[in-house]
């Protein structure tokens, strides 16, 4: 397709997040930097876009709306994302992905919630599937998803990152229906 991946790195509160875009609209997220990721960026990069180039470009429009509105959720200020997403994906897995849009700040559901919500209400596994590939986690809540029995499983970013986002949204979340 010959089009152009750009890329920035930017500190956040769970550590060094990678944040790439394509002129489409934010493409991907990765916990770490592109250094940590080259290998599996290269794998995703052949499989969606074949012949995309990975550039730096932090003044990228889309990277600096997607760092300034990340910062803003991390301090407190933002708890919904407004941009543009180009997501690479099968139509299942954009499916469930959009899916996750919709888990309101601050609340969790279930890996059966999303595949009833998707029309889909045996698909629990594949779900969860689609949910440990989304390419654009914290902004796509992957993090609100959790087991049917209440336990906190899997996060492609650690369950430790899982657990700090979901009280970060939580704090927030009983403070706004404190009055506070």
């Amino acid at each position: 397709m010959g089009d152009t991946i750009y890329y920035a790195e930017v500190d956040s509160p769970i550590g060094t997040l990678l944040l790439a875009a394509t002129d489409e609209g934010l493409c991907r997220i990765d916990f770490g930097g592109y250094a940590d990721h080259a290998e599996e960026l290269a794998a995703w990069t052949k499989r969606y876009r074949p012949g995309a180039e990975w550039t730096r470009g932090p003044e990228h429009p889309g990277l600096h709306v997607a760092a300034v509105q990340l910062a803003e959720y991390f301090a407190g200020g933002r708890q919904s994302f407004e941009l543009r997403l180009n997501l690479w994906g099968t139509p299942f897995q954009t499916k469930v992905w959009q899916a996750l849009t919709e888990v309101p700040f601050g609340e969790v559901c279930s890996y059966k919630y999303i595949a009833e919500a998707i029309g889909q209400p045996k698909a629990v596994r594949a779900v969860g599937g689609a949910n440990n590939r989304n390419p654009i986690p914290v902004i796509v809540p992957c993090h609100r998803v959790i087991g049917a029995s209440g336990e906190m499983v899997g996060y492609g970013g650690g369950l430790a990152i899982k657990r700090h986002l979901l009280d970060l949204e939580k704090g927030r979340r009983q403070s706004r229906n404190d009055g506070v």
